[in-house]
């Protein structure tokens, strides 16, 4: 390249103009930064998005600080909510609006001018400035200017925190399926929904699927004219417009946003680790409870809540700690019994409704939230070798005779089950593998596949793949679980050295 061309080159590098998105806040002229106002005054184009009636929003906002001298370009939507006999469907219509109006920004940035992309809120939250962004700033100079959110600007009105201490906010779209808003909804501290309007009745129904329902608040053009707040339950559906959120606030020192009602009990499984293996479901009921009650071990993994009330204990004690919860439920208490797994696997939903079953308990309400069990956490974890029909069994005989196990043991074998083997050791009981072992090798081959899978999800995880005839009984103890695989089980090597087990669905 000559030396002419470099200068040339550098010559139109330097009169390019510069883009800027610009946060105006959510309605209120006066909520816009004064960085606002600065780039504002010194752009020589300012662009602003509209629907079809030409009225927009972020216009009438920053309208003051508009100069006669100022070119404007509205970026007019081709469609909005209203369908569109565009061949690309809604989809590609927006696509090749935002384009189009790309490519107009770019004429004027190209011309040495330089432009103020107008966004309500913040540029980047929601925003349509970011399509701009996002087609323009590799090729030039481009600065966002933050502005203040609706969500907090829906906060303020309320007069009522978001988020306090370690509590999390979601931030959700009401487009999202019901079915997703629900699960997310119950599975979070606060949360806020933006895009209502015609969203309105599936995002009610999604508050009260979650349980939210009591707690959230609506808010509709926060800091505009027409600003109206109110409890979300009352209001009517064919009122809602776009520009309104609902919100779940903090419940922390918040009383109206605690559950009424009776007591209950809710027995929840917390999966074989920590929170990654929590249900939505299972987290709303956590975050319900005014009393945990749990082994030690298992109510660790369950995030601490301020006011709520826990109460640890050792794990030989499953009856008394359900007639505990129960006597805290039949007092008004929301109790939740933490168990490992899932509660009905060995675990103490048995315990509870045994003794939810007595006289003085009937009329106490108790639910079960299932959890992901260990042993299928650990068939995950090795493959799929519970792929066709297999068994439980607790090789435990602190609560039934080593008799009834190995029964149990044998026939299962003989049917040619996979085999789920839980408790089968700890410091007190050390020979019952051995045992177990020498059991199956009478009816099963020495080669068939097991999954030795401890501590499944844990920092110590650990998952091998034996065969029956290698498994050595001293390593295994209370934390493990084992998979013996049937006489169809396969183990495979992948492309990157690893090895799957697997147990075909077909049986020959």
């Amino acid at each position: 390249m000559s030396e002419a061309q470099q200068h040339q080159d550098q010559d139109q590098a330097r009169v390019k103009g510069k883009l800027y998105g610009v946060g105006l806040g959510p309605g209120d002229p006066s909520l816009m930064t004064l960085r606002a106002v600065e780039v504002i005054a010194q752009a020589d184009v300012v662009a602003y998005h509209s629907a079809r009636h030409g009225r927009s929003i972020a216009r009438s906002i920053a309208a003051k600080h508009l100069r006669a001298d100022h070119v404007e370009e509205p970026l007019v939507y081709p469609v909005t909510t209203e369908t569109t006999d565009h061949p690309g469907g809604y989809q590609g219509a927006m696509e090749e609006f935002y384009e189009a109006s790309a490519a107009r920004l770019a004429a004027h940035l190209d011309a040495g001018r330089t432009v103020a992309v107008l966004a309500e809120g913040d540029p980047l939250f929601y925003g349509s400035y970011m399509h701009m962004h996002k087609r323009l700033a590799d090729r030039y100079e481009a600065e966002v200017i933050p502005g203040v959110t609706s969500v907090s600007a829906a906060a303020a009105r309320l007069g009522t925190p978001l988020v306090e201490g370690e509590e999390v906010l979601t931030i959700l779209p009401g487009t999202l399926p019901e079915e997703e808003l629900t699960a997310r909804l119950a599975a979070t501290d606060s949360a806020v929904v933006m895009k209502l309007g015609r969203t309105f009745p599936a995002v009610r129904r999604a508050m009260e699927g979650s349980g939210r329902l009591a707690e959230a608040r609506y808010v509709e053009r926060a800091t505009m004219e027409g600003e109206r707040t109110g409890v979300l339950a009352d209001t009517d559906p064919d009122s809602v417009p776009y520009f309104a959120v609902a919100v779940v606030p903090s419940r922390i020192g918040n009383p109206g946003s605690v559950p009424s009602g009776p007591g209950e009990v809710a027995v929840v499984g917390t999966g074989p680790a920590g929170p990654l293996w929590l249900t939505p479901e299972t987290k709303r009921a956590l975050a319900d409870a005014e009393v945990l009650v749990g082994y030690t071990t298992y109510l660790d993994r369950v995030p601490v809540k301020p006011g709520q009330v826990r109460h640890g204990s050792d794990n030989k004690v499953e009856s008394e700690r359900a007639e505990f919860a129960l006597d805290l439920a039949r007092r008004g208490k929301r109790v939740a019994v933490v168990s490992g797994g899932d509660p009905g696997v060995f675990a103490m939903a048995t315990a509870v409704l045994e003794v939810a079953g007595q006289a003085p308990y009937a009329d106490v309400p108790v639910r079960v939230l299932p959890g992901v069990t260990a042993a299928n956490a650990a068939a995950a974890a090795a493959g799929a070798p519970l792929g066709h029909d297999y068994a439980t069994v607790s090789l435990s005989d602190r609560l039934k005779p080593w008799e009834v196990i190995a029964e149990r043991l044998r026939a299962a074998a003989a049917a040619d089950l996979v085999l789920a083997l839980y408790n089968p050791g700890s410091r007190s009981r050390t020979w019952q593998v051995a045992q177990a072992k020498e059991l199956l090798l009478e009816l099963r081959a020495p080669q068939t596949p097991v999954v030795v899978a401890r501590d499944v999800g844990g920092p110590e995880q650990s998952v091998r793949i034996v065969t029956l005839g290698e498994l050595e009984p001293s390593e295994v103890d209370m934390r493990t679980i084992l998979l013996i695989g049937s006489s169809q089980t396969r183990v495979t090597e992948r492309a990157d050295g690893s090895r799957v087990t697997w147990t075909p669905r077909r049986y020959p």
